[in-house]
């Protein structure tokens, strides 16, 4: 009775939605429909109860579902048992990249305990930053990539993965590059009066609302909103609108015509490694093994 149709039958009751069960998926909705469909003909069952409040299982789903795990589960274990037999390990640690979150910073990481996980290799997987749609990359973790490194200090994005900070990344100020400013090595608050300063939509990330609090007592700063979460829509604002944007060290380079200019504060968030919530064992060794690294210094 196996069918590679159950992969998404078993994903869309896991998530009660077949729009969720695609963004799992990375497919379309239409598309997950069509197999279950397909499924339900070729079993000739009824497998969902489809209403105006959502999906549940039928009585006869429940049983599919039921055996269809068990049969996930013995597969899962003949192919681990027959590899083990045959000396075939799966040692590949998937890497998201993206030019706001490039994975040099996790290569640099690995390169410093990469002799404690022989035979493992990475595998690199670049990603689009979208502010629309970066909580999927976030929660793709553990399905389609194993680690994320860069800054964060996002309430949304630590509600949906772990984190080991390794740095701080200081908050700078980027100006256009014919920007009066763009001629400083540093400013100072007073630089930014009569300035507009784009910032993150308050609410998300506290080091950003500490920051943004310290440019609200400053009545000559205007302070205009970014969306909840940056993408490189945001640097283009700043450089077609001629303002400041409040950016990060890391993102220095980020955009070509802009300047990033550190700034007299103290302000920063925490970068490091993003991983899943609930990681496999050789996951979880790696995090362990570059906190003692980070400790031992």
């Amino acid at each position: 009775m196996f069918n590679p149709l159950l992969t998404s039958f078993v994903c869309v009751a896991d998530c009660g939605s077949f729009n969720r069960a695609a963004e799992k998926l990375y497919i379309s909705s239409t598309a997950v429909i069509k197999q279950i469909n397909a499924l339900e003909r070729h079993l000739d069952l009824r497998l969902f109860e489809r209403t105006n409040h959502g999906i549940a299982l039928t009585p006869a789903g429940q049983v599919i579902y039921r055996h269809a795990r068990q049969m996930f589960a013995a597969s899962a274990a003949a192919v681990a048992e027959a590899q083990e037999a045959a000396g075939i390990v799966d040692k590949t640690f998937c890497v998201g990249t993206s030019i706001l979150n490039p994975c040099k910073p996790f290569m640099d990481l690995w390169y410093q305990v990469n002799d404690r996980f022989p035979g493992y290799r990475l595998h690199i997987v670049p990603f689009e930053d979208d502010h629309d749609g970066i909580l999927e990359q976030i929660e793709a973790l553990g399905q389609k990539f194993d680690f994320l490194i860069g800054p964060c200090d996002s309430r949304q994005w630590l509600q949906r993965c772990n984190f080991l900070p390794v740095a701080r990344c200081p908050h700078c100020i980027a100006v256009p590059r014919e920007h009066p400013l763009a001629c400083k090595e540093r400013l100072t608050l007073a630089d930014l009066d009569g300035e507009t300063v784009i910032v993150l939509r308050a609410g998300d990330s506290p080091a950003v609302d500490r920051l943004r609090e310290e440019l609200l007592c400053r009545p000559q700063v205007h302070v205009a909103d970014a969306p909840v979460f940056y993408d490189m829509e945001v640097f283009n604002r700043c450089v077609q609108d001629r303002c400041l944007l409040v950016t990060l060290s890391c993102w220095a380079d980020v955009h070509p015509s802009l300047v990033t200019l550190p700034v007299e504060w103290e302000f920063s968030t925490p970068f490091g490694i993003l991983y899943q919530k609930d990681p496999p064992s050789d996951v979880a060794r790696f995090i362990e093994t570059v906190r003692c690294k980070l400790a031992a210094g």
